[in-house]
């Protein structure tokens, strides 16, 4: 039947679309959808003369249910978690006062490049949802989520000892020259 539907169509009525399609959904009755929790911790340095972030390495510890395909989830996590950095460190539009964006081509819009990326270092916890048949979460959501935070927690822990605080991404050089006292 596939063959024929596929390589021999022509052998088929004209009105007829010859086509195999097999569609099923799967609507969790408890909530819309599975939550997925996990934990993040960042390592930094930062250079109090110019203000500007090195990250040296990050962790996550994601509990995404049942891991189905673990090589795949690992870089699902990790993309996740290279969008936070953007968002934590590179990524902001910038407007003039007329309200048009002066960022806005790739050229000048900063995002992560690799050798601004740490070391992401992923690890699983496993516990299995009753809201997916596999029992499996999503993955990539915390990635994005969290590592904002845990950037800005390593960042102002760095800068206690100034007694520093930056309190706004995306955390720009200037912002933490800001936060020491310096501009």
């Amino acid at each position: 039947m596939a063959r024929v539907a596929y390589y021999r169509p022509d052998t088929f009525p004209e009105d007829f679309q010859s086509e195999l399609v097999v569609t099923r959904h799967y609507v969790p009755r408890d909530y819309p959808f599975a939550f997925t929790n996990g934990i993040q911790a960042s390592y930094l340095e930062v250079d109090i003369e110019t203000g500007l972030i090195k990250l040296l390495k990050h962790w996550c510890v994601e509990d995404c249910g049942t891991v189905i395909n673990p090589q795949l989830v690992d870089e699902q996590i990790r993309g996740g978690i290279v969008q936070g950095l953007g968002a934590a460190l590179f990524e902001h539009c910038i407007y003039d006062t007329e309200g048009q964006l002066q960022n806005g081509t790739m050229a000048d819009y900063l995002v992560p490049m690799a050798a601004e990326l740490p070391d992401i270092d992923c690890a699983h916890v496993v516990s299995m949802t009753g809201s997916s048949e596999l029992g499996a979460k999503g993955a990539g959501e915390a990635g994005t989520a969290g590592a904002p935070a845990a950037v800005m927690n390593a960042l102002n822990d760095a800068l206690t000892p100034f007694n520093a605080r930056v309190t706004a991404v995306p955390v720009t050089p200037q912002k933490v020259l800001e936060a020491l006292g310096i501009l």
